[in-house]
């Protein structure tokens, strides 16, 4: 149970450093108050109507403030930059510290390869008399 938990939080913990330094940013485009399109990666597509070619007229002049309903909107999400430590932000001593406790570190697990057992397929000989309690020799 206290594994099963363990993982949960783990998995959790990452998710949450994952989902705090993501950044994005969402483009969209309304025509009024109806969305025309919207992107995640690239500009949204306008839907034309900002496109029109001026003329004098009375008409073409009313027709572009009716025209003029369109609007672009960016949603931008930036993420953390605060976990990001380089070596070159720390001083020469921490430096040192962090270089020394690694090599420690990495040494500490290098002289323990598996043991094998190569009597694992043999039986032992059978005990005939015991010794230990023979010679009335016991571990304390």
């Amino acid at each position: 149970m206290k594994e099963i938990l363990h993982k949960i939080a783990s998995s959790t913990m990452a998710l949450l450093v994952l989902f705090s330094t993501l950044s994005f940013n969402v483009d969209m485009h309304y025509c009024g108050d109806r969305l025309v399109d919207y992107s995640f990666f690239e500009t949204a597509e306008s839907c034309g109507m900002m496109e029109s070619p001026l003329e004098t007229s009375e008409e073409t002049s009313d027709m572009q403030m009716e025209m003029g309903c369109c609007t672009d909107i960016e949603i931008v999400m930036d993420g953390q930059d605060d976990l990001k430590i380089t070596i070159d932000q720390l001083s020469f001593e921490q430096q040192i510290f962090v270089s020394t406790f690694f090599y420690a570190y990495v040494n500490l697990f290098e002289g323990f390869d598996e043991v094998t057992n190569s009597f694992k397929d043999y039986s032992p000989p059978p005990l005939i008399r015991d010794i230990t309690i023979l010679d009335q020799t016991f571990l304390i």
